[in-house]
């Protein structure tokens, strides 16, 4: 590691397991030509893929299906000055078979909010990055 700055990069594998360890994360997508990011609650399914679940009339299900979208998720202590931080980019699909629908459900993937219309959005880990933050061992404690 350079501790000039202190990330690492991280492998494919390392932050998917890292994606696997936490439960909310923030969706990048497109809406009326402008950047918008949302905090969502995620699983990582059995395929790597990152599945959220939203209302069917949700601003981000109808901006997501079928585009390419960028998912973050990471954590921080900020007391140690470590952390994590995961960047994924894949084509996001909005669920409609209904096997897979079931299957997803008995995943037990939370929303904040409970939509009487619920969908599923999948979205493919095609490219992974990530960077974890490691204090220098002969770093200070205190704050600079």
């Amino acid at each position: 590691m350079d501790y000039h700055d202190g990330f690492r990069e991280l492998g494919d594998q390392e932050c998917l397991r890292l994606l696997a360890m936490t439960s909310i994360g923030r969706i990048v997508f497109t809406h009326h030509a402008l950047p918008a990011v949302l905090p969502v609650r995620y699983v990582l399914d059995h395929d790597s893929a990152i599945v959220v679940r939203t209302s069917k009339s949700s601003q981000m299900a109808a901006g997501v299906d079928d585009a390419v979208v960028a998912f973050e998720a990471d954590c921080f202590n900020d007391d140690e000055r470590s952390g994590w931080s995961v960047v994924v980019t894949g084509r996001a699909a909005v669920v409609t078979e209904p096997g897979e629908r079931r299957r997803l459900r008995a995943l037990d993937v939370h929303s904040w909010a409970y939509p009487p219309e619920e969908t599923y959005i999948r979205i493919a880990c095609e490219l992974v990055a990530g960077r974890s933050l490691e204090r220098p061992p002969d770093a200070e404690s205190s704050h600079v």
